[in-house]
């Protein structure tokens, strides 16, 4: 006996790619539709962080009787704005004309652009710095829920690379505290010249300063560094490590005295004669490399310090040639606290090229210092909420442990997961959102929906 066939026949119809396109009648008056869905797990992170309630405390400003909105309002709406895309105040108020995010965050109403601005130019600079602690004892909060998830043991680890550095935004206008300096995106064009901490474990922004653009890179650091420290647990030792915008006695004299380490990029303006000078010895397994290390005190300093060195020579590899020396090497110096032979040091060094990376990721992606008033407090304030922006996607998936979201970049974020439609159902006294199946990225987006479902 024939069994019967379980194919389906083919059709003329199955043998096509495209059908006839069906009538579609368009209405309008939809109601509870979002295309920003995927921000509400941002909202539930943040509740969880308690960061209303923190901004509250830590910001709080004296208005009058009647003023409806406050300096913490702007503060959130204009993190959550930033992390949705937005590129101006204006960009955020419309972002958060969604009818759905208003609701998931209990806005009962949202301030118009001026209002924005008026909130930020009543800054003063100790809110700037009480926003500075504020992001301090949000990243302790954020260790510690990692570390009890078992998704990231930063929190309990000894010793953090701390990758400091400046970068350049340039200003076009009359903003207060602009200024012509070091600008090689725009040459002789005002900017401002932010100084900047990231944690190699993390990647996230520890700290950050808005200063001026004639302020040499290394202006500040000191004081910076001693922040920093302050708000970093006494158990943690912190290896610095930065270009040779921070050869600084005085830093190394502050590090060395907090039993802190230091990896930094030599420059001296007789640097390749003193090295010339050194004995030399073969890079095991590197062809043309040598290394050297020699103990050095600079003018002022009154103590030595270990320096250590390699050359390349570029007869061995003449793509280096337009940088050697007159002796036809190119040389490479650092002077660190840590115990490495002068190859480890200069892989180690090479390493902070990922630092550049994630600056430009906060700049182009994120809006880091791009929002922008006439005033220099308000512009510092809303620097801070560019770096909590970038910290909560950060934090988000540290806190995750899901590997696809600790990779990708913003825009890949903000495309796959955030910029997603939904629908805001009500009944039974609850709140329900229905989003679609993800069609990819399934442990993505399971990751970053179970992230809403945390409990405050």
């Amino acid at each position: 006996m024939k069994k019967k066939s379980t194919q389906k026949p083919v059709t003329k119809s199955s043998r096509k790619a495209r059908g006839a396109a069906r009538k579609v009648r368009i209405q309008s008056g939809a109601k509870n539709l979002s295309k920003q869905a995927g921000l509400i797990p941002v909202l539930k992170f943040h509740e969880r962080l308690g960061l209303a309630g923190l901004l509250d405390r830590a910001v709080a400003q004296k208005r009058g009787a009647s003023a409806v909105y406050t300096l913490c309002d702007a503060l959130l709406l204009t993190i959550v704005g930033l992390i949705g895309g937005a590129r101006s105040l204006r960009q955020v108020v419309r972002l958060w004309s969604d009818e759905v995010l208003r609701v998931c965050g209990g806005w009962l109403r949202i301030p118009d652009d001026s209002t924005l601005g008026r909130l930020f130019k009543e800054v003063r600079a100790g809110q700037v710095g009480q926003l500075e602690a504020v992001i301090h004892q949000l990243r302790s909060r954020v260790w510690r829920l990692a570390l009890r998830a078992g998704s990231a043991t930063v929190g309990a680890q000894r010793v953090l690379w701390i990758d400091v550095d400046s970068t350049v935004k340039t200003v076009y206008g009359d903003q207060e505290g602009a200024a012509k300096g070091y600008n090689p995106e725009k040459r002789g064009a005002k900017s401002y010249h932010p100084l900047l901490a990231f944690c190699t474990a993390t990647q996230e922004l520890l700290q950050g300063w808005l200063r001026t653009g004639s302020a040499y890179t290394s202006n500040g650091v000191v004081a910076f560094m001693q922040q920093l420290l302050a708000h970093l647990p006494n158990r943690v030792r912190v290896v610095f490590r930065g270009d040779s915008g921070f050869f600084v006695g005085e830093l190394l004299t502050l590090l060395e005295a907090r039993g802190q380490g230091y990896l930094i990029k030599v420059k001296l303006k007789n640097l390749t004669t003193l090295l010339a000078r050194k004995a030399w010895t073969a890079v095991p397994g590197q062809a043309g490399w040598e290394y050297c290390e020699f103990l050095y005190a600079c003018g002022g300093w009154g103590r030595l310090r270990r320096f250590v060195a390699v050359r390349l020579d570029t007869r061995i590899d003449p793509s280096r040639a337009a940088k050697a020396a007159e002796d036809g090497y190119v040389y490479f110096c650092y002077v660190t606290s840590e115990p490495f032979t002068p190859w480890q040091a200069h892989q180690s060094y090479g390493e902070r090229a990922t630092c550049e990376t994630w600056i430009e990721e906060a700049k182009n992606q994120l809006g880091l210092a791009h929002l922008k008033t006439d005033t220099f407090l308000a512009n510092a304030a809303l620097f801070q909420c560019a770096i909590l922006a970038y910290n909560t996607l950060q934090w988000m998936a540290l806190v995750s442990g899901q590997a696809t979201l600790m990779q990708w970049e913003i825009t890949t974020l903000r495309r796959e997961l955030i910029q997603v439609a939904g629908k805001l159902l009500t009944g039974g006294r609850q709140l329900h959102l229905r989003i679609p199946h993800p069609s990819l990225y399934r442990p993505a987006w399971e990751a970053w929906w179970a992230l809403a479902d945390e409990p405050t």
